[in-house]
């Protein structure tokens, strides 16, 4: 049990005035400055913005990768300033599933696919329907194929089939477009929406204008602080 607020049903993540900042040889620098945002429990929610913006630190501290400077994260309406190092760790490995740039980041490289999303399940004590899964992501007659045989559409894919292998509360992806070219992209649009449909909730910090055009929620940041 983490907090002690009741969960709240309209949004799986709150930034409550979260600013974030880091000490430079040349001095402080704000990341982000004073962010407060829901993200609601349901839909496709982007974080868009130029380089730059502070859209992947926000993403960190949303996937509780990060710690704010300031500022508070709820997450289901718990609050997790308290957590130690170990509980958080806990929270990211059943509950958040956070998806790389870089394809090859997200997946173990000498498993297989099937033994990919087995090893997802497993780390949240679930257990991987992995053929039906492989099905449902487009990626069928797959399961034996090495991570180095898949396309980068795929592995990202098969990145967000780990999430819904593990049970994730919600899914973050970190310009997971970016490296791809366009086929490979459009197969991550796809499972991007599909994830969405399925009641998953899925945080994209995104400059893709593809991306950005299946937001059913927007937050644009500029120099680390919301857009009005």
């Amino acid at each position: 049990m983490y907090g002690e607020r009741p969960a709240r049903a309209d949004h799986v993540l709150r930034l409550d005035g979260v600013g974030v900042e880091y000490r430079t040889p040349a001095g402080s620098v704000n990341a982000v400055s004073d962010v407060t945002l829901d993200v609601p429990a349901r839909g496709i929610t982007v974080l868009a913005g130029p380089s730059g913006s502070g859209k992947s630190t926000l993403l960190r501290v949303l996937s509780l990768v990060e710690r704010p400077t300031t500022g508070g994260v709820e997450l289901r309406g718990r609050g997790t300033a308290r957590l130690s190092a170990k509980a958080r760790r806990a929270l990211r490995r059943t509950e958040i599933a956070l998806v790389f740039q870089n394809p090859a980041d997200n997946l173990v490289g000498h498993l297989t696919a099937g033994d990919n999303l087995r090893a997802a399940a497993q780390a949240s004590g679930r257990a991987a329907a992995v053929r039906e899964l492989l099905a449902q992501l487009g990626l069928p007659d797959t399961a034996d194929w090495r991570v180095s045989a898949l396309s980068g559409g795929q592995q990202q894919r098969l990145a967000f089939g780990c999430a819904l292998a593990r049970g994730a509360s919600v899914v973050l992806a970190d310009e997971p477009t970016s490296q791809l070219d366009s086929v490979s992209a459009d197969l991550v649009l796809e499972t991007v929406a599909d994830l969405a449909e399925r009641g998953v909730p899925v945080v994209v910090a995104s400059h893709d204008p593809r991306l950005i055009a299946l937001a059913d929620t927007r937050f644009d940041l500029r120099n680390g602080v919301l857009a009005a």
